[in-house]
Parts: structure tokens; sequence; C-alpha cells
């Protein structure tokens, strides 16, 4: 991984086009290629960024001090160095991952072997989609074909309904996914959590881990 902190301003040319003035900032230069910029006020949300495969680009001559980083779909990232503060490279070698909490990660696979619970129609595109800010945990298509990230939980609060925002930023970003929608999926949903993922158009599902099991409630029943 690359660390550079630079004063610089950054513009994103694609689909749309982005402007952020001159200031300081952190730069990510990842192993997979990806790029991202990043201030000191938002936690580890990047203001901007270029997701793999993409190539960087380190002007020289009259474009010396701009980076130019392009993705296969011909987006750009300019950046334009005026003063780089810190530069190093630092080898991180292969992660283990997160080790999920053991009832999130069987309600994970139980999920993807019943992915008919969120709809007659689902089917599976694949568990643990890697993206360039770590796994979706579930990445299906509706029954009209659109895609679907799901994002699980034993407990839904806040803090999951912003980690699929990120997701869903990213992956429609990929025209070969796009238009991406979400379901915030858990055991539990908590109110403010709800409120915030409708506003954001994110669906959610609450997850019934017996029923996943297979396990028959054991109240009486009339029918």
């Amino acid at each position: 991984m690359r660390l550079v902190i630079a004063r610089c301003s950054v513009d994103y040319a694609g689909r749309l086009t982005a402007h952020l003035p001159s200031a300081p900032r952190l730069i990510l230069i990842k192993a997979d290629g990806s790029v991202s910029i990043h201030a000191d006020d938002r936690a580890y949300k990047p203001l901007n960024w270029m997701s793999p495969p993409c190539t960087l680009k380190e002007g020289t001559g009259e474009q010396e001090g701009v980076w130019t980083v392009v993705n296969k779909a011909g987006e750009k990232l300019i950046i334009t160095m005026e003063e780089i503060l810190h530069d190093s490279s630092h080898e991180l070698g292969v992660d283990p991952g997160l080790i999920k909490d053991g009832v999130e990660a069987h309600l994970q696979e139980l999920l993807a072997d019943r992915i008919e619970t969120l709809g007659e129609g689902y089917t599976l595109i694949r568990r643990e989609y890697m993206t360039a800010i770590g796994p979706v945990d579930i990445l299906c298509r509706d029954a009209e074909g659109q895609t679907v990230a799901v994002e699980i939980k034993r407990r839904g609060e806040i803090d999951g309904v912003e980690q699929l925002t990120r997701y869903l930023e990213l992956l429609n970003r990929d025209p070969h996914l796009a238009p991406v929608r979400g379901i915030f999926a858990a055991q539990e949903i908590k109110p403010q959590a709800r409120v915030l993922a409708t506003d954001r158009g994110i669906g959610c599902q609450v997850l019934d881990y017996d029923a996943l099991r297979g396990i028959e409630d054991d109240k009486l029943r009339l029918f």
C-alpha cells in the first residue's frame, strides 16, 4: 500500500463530474490498483475513489504533478498535486479477512441457500462478493433481473446501513452490475436504522434464524 499526504485538488470525469478544491488530503493506492482520496473529518468514507481494475499514470514534463487514474469504463480521476508532504509504501501481505460473528456467518450461509426468502424469483450470484472496500455478504438478482446487494447483521443498526450504502455507491459504478439496490437483513432492525435505510431507498428484511434453519415453531397453532 502506498500512502501519500499532499495538498491537491481532485477532479472526477465520468457519468458525473465532481471537483474537490485544493486542500491537504490522504491518497491511498492499494495493491489491487484502487485509488481513494480521504479527508480527516469523515471517518473511513473516501471523498472520491476509483475501484479496480484501473491504472494510475503520474505525469511528467509539463504534466508533472498531475496524476490520472483511468478505469475500464474510461472514467477519470485527475489529482493535481501542489505539495507532497509524505510519500511511503508498505507491504501488508495477504489479509486473513474479517471473522464474522458465528450467527452472522451462519445467517449468510442459510440465506444464500434459501435466497427465495427475499422474494419469489430471486437467484444467487455469489456470497462474499469482493469489492475494493470489502466483501458484500450476498449479491443476487431479483425476479426482474436487477442486481441486489444484501448486508446481513445479527442486530441491524445505523452503522450497518452506512456500510451497505458505501457498497452500493461502489457497485453502482460497475456498468455490468448497475443499477444495484440494497437490502439490509437482520434478526432485529433498530427503528433508527430502518428510518435511515428507507430514506436511502434500501429495503429491510427481518430474518427468522430458526425458520432459515428449518426448525418449526413449537407453539400450538390452530388451522
